[in-house]
């Protein structure tokens, strides 16, 4: 049975590198692949893939949004998320998204293949250190509070990367398609979870940060 793998990443030579190692299996094939999480939702629908593999960080709606529209327009469609960005702070906001699985891009080459199987049977496909520490919150034997990043919800994450991408409140707004005066809200509760007292430390911070996810 042939299974057909739609791919959502910015980056054309990862689109690439995937076709090439989806392209080895006898059971699997690219069906399709969007640069934006636009782009992916106007497509998926035509070309009806099994399993779809997101990448976190695209322009304008980010990856986490992309998989909530994905699961409200096509619940039983298996998203498998794959990633730069540190399992321990988005791992569980993609599973709570929707996602079947996470995987770190610099282990792509090692486990795509696996984990797209394991997702499509059904299954779940964590690394061990995002597994154990799940259950140890499942348990209540992990830390009562999270990182200080941790408390940001999705949104606010979302724009304190693009601030430390150095987009300015205009341009954050128009990418996620929606007012100025929100960007600035999110940005106040950003300072305040993050006990920042002006815009200065908070854009070095969120420099600082993205520069370390690279």
């Amino acid at each position: 049975m042939m299974h057909d793998i739609f791919v959502v990443d910015d980056h054309p030579v990862m689109r690439r590198g995937y076709a090439a190692l989806i392209g080895r299996e006898s059971d699997l094939r690219l069906a399709g692949e969007a640069s934006t999480a636009e782009e992916a939702l106007e497509n998926v629908q035509e070309d009806e893939p099994d399993l779809i593999i997101v990448d976190i960080s695209l322009e304008g709606m980010s990856g986490i949004e992309l998989i909530k529209h994905l699961q409200s327009q096509h619940p039983d469609l298996p998203i498998l998320v794959v990633s730069m960005h540190d399992e321990t702070l988005y791992g569980e906001r993609a599973l709570h998204a929707g996602a079947r699985g996470y995987v770190m891009k610099s282990e792509v080459d090692d486990v795509i293949i696996e984990a797209i199987r394991q997702v499509l049977q059904g299954g779940f496909y964590l690394t061990d250190h995002l597994n154990r520490k799940i259950l140890l919150q499942y348990t209540g034997r992990g830390p009562q509070e999270g990182t200080t990043l941790e408390q940001l919800s999705d949104r606010e994450l979302e724009v304190f990367e693009l601030i430390g991408r150095g987009r300015s409140t205009r341009d954050i707004a128009e990418s996620l398609h929606v007012s100025v005066k929100t960007v600035q809200s999110h940005r106040s509760r950003i300072k305040q979870k993050l006990a920042i007292d002006n815009i200065t430390e908070l854009t070095r911070r969120a420099v600082v940060w993205v520069q370390h996810q690279n």
